[in-house]
């Protein structure tokens, strides 16, 4: 009994559904979709490169300002008023007109100028005034040694 049945509905679908209209049907469908697949493919793989391609223009263009710039930051260290404003930090010297004030050594203004020239020599920040009043502090409260606030800057 159930042979025939196996048989009866093999013979159905051999006969009702293998018809050369259904196998092309079927190719079609398969071909289509594996066309559409294709484009899918296709279409992510030249979004991935127009990706790339815009992130190395923007490298050039971030590279191009950067040679922008460093082309006028040497035009401006060969001008003249950068040698003269150079020449008159180092040396001290003054223009006409221009007056030198001298601050006692032992004023605030005095150790502010003093820390400022040795940054501007050595390209390193001393002891800020915070730093000070901390020190101050730690030393109230742990005992240190007294006699107010000195910044060494060596």
């Amino acid at each position: 009994m159930q042979n025939i049945r196996i048989k009866r509905f093999l013979y159905l679908v051999r006969h009702r559904y293998m018809t050369i209209n259904n196998v092309v049907v079927v190719i079609a469908a398969l071909l289509a979709i594996s066309w559409a697949w294709a484009s899918v493919g296709v279409v992510q793989r030249n979004y991935s490169l127009q990706r790339e391609v815009d992130d190395k223009k923007r490298q050039q263009q971030l590279v191009e300002l950067e040679a922008e710039n460093l082309a006028y930051e040497q035009k401006y260290y060969k001008s003249e008023e950068y040698k003269a404003l150079e020449v008159r930090t180092r040396l001290g010297l003054v223009d006409k007109g221009e007056k030198v004030v001298i601050l006692p050594p032992n004023s605030p203004a005095a150790e502010l100028y003093d820390k400022q020239q040795d940054e501007k020599l050595t390209g390193k920040q001393v002891a800020t005034e915070e730093q000070g009043e901390l020190q101050e502090w730690l030393n109230f409260l742990f005992g240190g040694s007294g006699g107010g606030s000195k910044n060494t800057s060596s």
